[in-house]
């Protein structure tokens, strides 16, 4: 394939966050499109021009700032902010939209098969820009793998000069389930902060996986030396995502907020949907297994007040994200960011002819031999190659690894399925008099108090086939919408009750761009807007019932949920608060 599959040419902007020193002119002034350098906290203030540093002091000083960094919510100081000046407008044309993955295996894990450029050169045609190569901690890892992966990571980023290659891997979180760790390129620190992490914060080295309070406070501390390596400039930058977190029912909701608000700059999110989406195709066509491997039940480490349901997906999504009003509502509602992701969690590939080369010793040579041609195709493997089914889109400044890691950490992402969608854009924005406000995902509107607002949701519908040869068609799309209630009492708190869909657009068949307009009415108490849509094809009452999610996403049958006929994507949230 060649290279026009990306919507964006690269090497373009103003390189804001990008890896290089900043040396450029950062003094004129951003009016109307394009980023807001003050509100771009990788670039310091001492390169900012005194207009952009006055606004950035006063976006800080009124708490809207990084809401993230500084453990705060939305809601923190809002009433200080200036609502003429508080939110700068960031249309689309302000970003590149950047597909990628952030968690796929190689060869380097016990359960892998497949060299780093395979699974890079994989992605990157089926239409990924980044990919993050995510191999199990574990001992052997710890011991040689760590260093034994980076070569072949760096002639990955060599030789597929167009994509973005992440050194991360795949967290043993103590106490809890598997989650992402991603470091950004650069110097020695890549590998010496991943190895020395490993070493002492694995949940595996250190026999630390069961449910108690002194595990719990390792994973803690793990977050913590994350957090620390990027202040002491080890590392550029660092990002950890909780893994499929509702598949074993280990993640408890009082973890997931912990280690939010332990670091949160670093801490950010979590899987939406998991990998392993071929698992649930039916025999003899496929492995017949369940979608996303979602086949536990509570065991002695389930956090025991996870429901039955919990442990399967829904549409192919993790139940924390695809019950409208459940933990990760739960976790808005508080007016901290949480955000989703989704991911391949590639290990073996569905229906590839590909086998484990001979005479390999994992633990002695700390990979396994380059894989070979095996003759027939295995329709018992579960999972597809990065770019094939699932997508994470990020709005980013610009092609670089740091913008990349600051969309993701912004909120700018939205998820989807087997292409069911080509893009899209949403803005929150002010209507009637006076200067207009907007926000997109990830980001938080600040009005005044009875201000009207309405949510603007332009669509790209798909035009060409997907993986599976078929063009997706929409068939609705959702507006869901919770108050802000502050940080919980309850750390365990997996409900909001105040979160439903609030409206329902039937997209119709009209092909090409589809556009709606949400009217939400007067501001009058901070809030949160999302958006998931589907193809129509499966629906149930949502979990807590039709007065809160009429048409959501049907629990996935085992061993019969082809993941093609049942598509989604969902977005992150946008904030209001009225000042």
């Amino acid at each position: 394939m060649g290279h026009h599959h990306h919507g964006h040419g690269h090497g373009h902007g103003h390189g804001h966050g990008q890896d290089h020193a900043h040396g450029h002119d950062h003094d004129h002034e951003h009016e109307g499109a394009g980023p807001d350098l003050a509100v771009d906290t990788s670039i310091p203030d001492t390169e900012l021009s005194p207009g952009q540093l006055s606004r950035r002091t006063m976006l800080r000083g009124a708490g809207l700032l990084g809401a993230g960094l500084a453990g705060s919510t939305v809601l923190a100081g809002a009433a200080a902010a200036d609502p003429d000046r508080a939110q700068p407008r960031q249309p689309r044309a302000g970003y590149q939209w950047l597909a990628g993955d952030h968690h796929i295996h190689t060869q380097y894990s016990l359960d892998g098969r497949y060299r780093v450029i395979d699974q890079v050169r994989h992605g990157r045609n089926y239409g990924l820009d980044w990919m993050v190569i995510t191999d199990h901690g574990g001992t052997t890892h710890a011991r040689i793998g760590v260093e034994k992966i980076h070569p072949d990571i760096l002639a990955a980023r060599k030789d597929v000069p167009d994509t973005l290659v992440f050194h991360g891997m795949e967290w043993n979180v103590p106490a809890a389930e598997h989650g992402t760790v991603i470091v950004h390129p650069g110097g020695d620190g890549e590998v010496a902060v991943l190895k020395e992490f490993v070493n002492n914060y694995d949940g595996i080295l250190k026999n630390a996986l069961s449910s108690t309070p002194a595990n719990e406070t390792l994973a803690i501390a793990g977050v913590n030396f994350l957090a620390d390596a990027v202040k002491r400039k080890r590392v550029e930058d660092i990002l950890f995502l909780a893994n499929h977190p509702a598949r074993k029912g280990w993640d408890s909701p009082h973890e997931l907020r912990n280690w939010r608000d332990a670091a949160p700059h670093i801490a950010v999110g979590m899987e939406g949907a998991p990998g392993h989406q071929a698992a649930g195709i039916p025999k003899p066509h496929g492995p017949g297994l369940f979608r996303g491997y979602y086949d536990a039940s509570p065991g002695p480490d389930s956090w025991p007040g996870y429901p039955l349901e919990s442990f399967r997906t829904y549409g192919g999504f993790d139940w924390m994200t695809s019950t409208v009003g459940g933990v990760w509502d739960s976790l808005l509602a508080e007016g901290k960011p949480w955000w989703i992701t989704a991911n391949s969690d590639s290990h073996t590939i569905y229906a590839d002819a590909a086998v484990r080369g001979p005479g390999g010793d994992f633990d002695r040579d700390g990979k396994w031999p380059d894989p070979v041609h095996g003759g027939a195709p295995d329709l018992n493997e579960v999972d597809f190659f990065p770019g094939y089914y699932t997508r994470t889109h990020v709005g980013a400044t610009d092609f670089s690894y740091s913008a990349v890691m600051n969309g993701i950490r912004a909120g700018r992402v939205w998820v989807d399925h087997g292409a069911l969608i080509a893009g899209l854009d949403i803005q929150l924005r002010t209507t009637g008099h006076g200067l207009q406000h907007q926000a997109t995902l990830g980001g938080t509107l600040t009005a005044r108090r009875g201000t009207p607002l309405e949510l603007v949701i332009t669509i790209d519908q798909a035009r060409l086939p997907n993986w599976a040869h078929f063009v997706p068609k929409l068939a609705r799309v959702d507006v869901i919408q919770g108050k802000v209630t502050g940080p919980v009492t309850d750390r365990d708190a997996s409900t909001a009750p105040d979160t439903k869909v609030v409206k329902a657009f039937e997209v119709g068949g009209q092909p090409g761009k589809v556009h709606f307009v949400y009217r939400i009415g007067a501001l009058d108490g901070p809030l949160y807007l999302r958006v998931r849509g589907t193809d129509g094809n499966r629906q149930a009452v949502g979990l807590r019932g039709a007065a809160v999610d009429p048409h959501g996403p049907a629990m996935d049958v085992p061993h019969d949920a082809d993941p093609w006929k049942d598509l989604w994507f969902y977005t992150n949230p946008i904030w209001a608060v009225p000042v």
